[in-house]
């Protein structure tokens, strides 16, 4: 099956509101793995307005599953990798001050960068991710600078969705029937929600993981986060 990271930058965001430590990050991140996820995502940003950095260096012991770090690699965040060792780093290329991300890489632009930083974090024996968008050009550019793996940025295919266009899905299968014939892993995220994930899944072929924080945790509210958590479960097996 399709493995379910769970991004849990919104639970640092409704802690930070008040202060303090409810909710509490660590025992949130303790509960979903316990509910099922097969990961925990964070996404720290240099403002840290919800996941601070001290939140990655904490998460490090609690998070017994696949530890996925997100981040645009500038030195601090780099620094901040190499010192907790996740199993897996997200490159995603954030505008300082961005309220979310907008935008995979451009991989033909910031090819030698991007091979710089990837070899710095397999060196250190941490598995690479790519933030792309379903263009085919960016998937090769991709794989020319050594990543493990790519993340599809999904939203404009939840977007479509939402819209009844289910033709939305077709770039995205053919960006990853390329990954597949390049050796690349395939993970996705962003907007992807109960609605739309398993026909998101069951149409891309070799699809290893999604990491999904804000649809999960707004459904969560209504539903429960363990059931909401054994939803996705089950239409991503």
């Amino acid at each position: 099956m399709t493995k379910l990271s769970v991004n849990i930058n919104k639970i640092a965001t409704l802690r930070n509101a008040r202060g303090g430590n409810v909710p509490d990050l660590l025992k949130v991140a303790t509960d979903i793995q316990k509910f099922g996820a097969q990961g925990i995502t964070i996404h720290p940003r240099p403002d840290e307005r919800h996941i601070r950095y001290q939140d990655a260096r904490d998460l490090k012991s609690i998070v017994t599953t696949e530890f996925n770090i997100e981040g645009n690699p500038q030195h601090n965040f780099i620094d901040l990798v190499l010192e907790c060792k996740p199993e897996q780093v997200t490159l995603v290329p954030d505008a300082i001050g961005a309220i979310t991300s907008s935008a995979g890489w451009d991989t033909q632009k910031n090819q030698s960068y991007l091979a710089e930083v990837i070899q710095e974090f397999q060196r250190n024996g941490i598995r690479t991710s790519i933030f792309v968008d379903p263009v085919l050009e960016m998937i090769e550019g991709a794989k020319k600078t050594g990543t493990d793996r790519i993340e599809l940025y999904t939203e404009e295919f939840a977007k479509q969705y939402d819209l009844g266009n289910k033709t939305g899905i077709e770039p995205y299968i053919q960006a990853a029937v390329l990954a597949n014939e390049m050796h690349l892993g395939i993970n996705a995220g962003h907007d992807l929600s109960l609605e739309n994930i398993k026909f998101f899944k069951d149409n891309i072929p070799n699809l290893l993981e999604v990491s999904i924080g804000h649809a999960l945790v707004s459904e969560a509210l209504y539903l429960g986060l363990d059931n909401v958590v054994n939803m996705y479960l089950q239409k991503l097996k």
